[in-house]
């Protein structure tokens, strides 16, 4: 079943305990809110936003020689 929470008068919401448990979150944890659409969506902030990072955008570069396309570019920088 999908946990459903109420919004308190004060705006506030409590995370059902299986949802902190499953996400490891304990008080004083700082959630990123986003909106989708018509959608709020929360999940733990990174701890390192390096790691979370790390890997965004490369299928960008799937198929391509990056050392190849730097060398091009530079190319069209001297002419």
């Amino acid at each position: 079943m999908i946990p459903i929470v109420k919004l308190s008068s004060r705006h506030q919401v409590v995370i059902p305990k299986k949802v902190r448990k499953e996400l490891g979150l304990h008080a004083g944890d700082q959630l990123v809110v986003e909106v989708e659409g018509e959608k709020v969506v929360l999940h733990p902030r990174p701890k390192n936003y390096t790691n979370y990072m790390l890997g965004l955008g490369k299928e960008v570069w799937q198929g391509i020689d990056a050392t190849e396309y730097i060398r091009k570019e530079r190319e069209s920088w001297e002419k």
